[in-house]
């Protein structure tokens, strides 16, 4: 958030913005959007949770819910078409946003940064893709299968294509996968498995990098002393799961071209963050301050 920027907060809040300000925030963004025929959906943690509600004590136990005192979001991340560019634009200068003015960077990554009114948080709006990614994601025809958030699929993949996964990030795709069963097909509140291995026959580094996710996912439970026998077995066969199906997806020519390189090429994009800086093995877990 920009340091000059005035920040009213109720003196009640001790500085800290509860966490249904936010849930409330995103949901009336994309109300708001359906109104103008707008199909804003929110992604990252704040999506998580809206999908999650009937886990909240499965994310008790995980440590992903903070205690008292501490703030659990500092942003919401929002996907949109960029044919809707504009009309995003003049929806949120309409809430009383400001925007962030555009940088070379902000476009190459097809994305506006806007501030809340009252200065509690900024909105990152992506459009069609998200590229500020490990393995950037393609949301076209992907907006109208939910809301106010996208898939459980959609979730997934964009907690696990991370390289360099922070701690929540680990914890987030633990949640996603506790809450939620694996389907063949796009089901309501299920994750599209087939839709995951679909994608990922195509694109040998994005499967590596979210197959080796969900390996050390698998192992990390099992560190979790607060996780039942019970919570453990779930998330290990639904990791299965999804891993069988992605393995069992014929592959293309282009896929088993670049799984013969394997690792000696770089699979991924950089992405500049705290995670992909510094000394930082994969999946080498550590209270981290990114954002969500």
């Amino acid at each position: 958030m920009a340091s000059d920027r005035v920040i009213e907060m109720p003196p009640e809040w001790g500085g800290v913005i509860p966490t249904q300000v936010f849930l409330d925030e995103g949901k009336r963004i994309v109300d708001e959007a359906a109104k103008v025929e707008v199909p804003l959906r929110l992604l990252g943690g704040v999506a998580i949770r809206y999908h999650c509600m009937e886990y909240m004590e499965f994310a008790k136990k995980l440590g992903r819910q903070v205690g008292e005192g501490e703030q659990e979001y500092t942003d919401l991340d929002l996907i949109c078409y960029m044919k809707h560019r504009d009309k995003t634009k003049k929806l949120f200068e309409a809430l009383g946003y400001s925007r962030r003015k555009t940088t070379l960077s902000t476009s190459a990554t097809q994305r506006q940064i806007y501030f809340h009114p009252k200065g509690w948080f900024h909105v990152d709006v992506f459009f069609d893709k998200l590229l500020a990614a490990n393995h950037p994601i393609d949301f076209r025809k992907r907006l109208e299968l939910d809301s106010p958030t996208v898939t459980p699929a959609d979730l997934l993949l964009e907690k696990a294509q991370i390289v360099f996964p922070g701690e929540k990030d680990v914890k987030d795709t633990m949640l996603l996968l506790r809450a939620h069963q694996i389907a063949e097909q796009e089901e309501e509140n299920k994750v599209n498995g087939k839709f995951i291995a679909q994608l990922l026959s195509s694109d040998w580094g994005f499967w590596y990098t979210l197959t080796t996710n969900l390996r050390r996912l698998k192992e990390y439970s099992t560190t979790l002393e607060a996780l039942s026998a019970d919570d453990r077995q779930d998330l290990s066969s639904k990791a299965d799961r999804l891993l069988k199906m992605v393995d069992e997806e014929p592959k293309s020519t282009g896929w088993r071209m670049r799984s013969a390189i394997g690792t000696k090429k770089q699979w991924y994009n950089p992405v500049e963050t705290t995670q992909t800086v510094g000394e930082f093995g994969l999946w080498k877990l550590k209270e981290k301050t990114a954002d969500n």
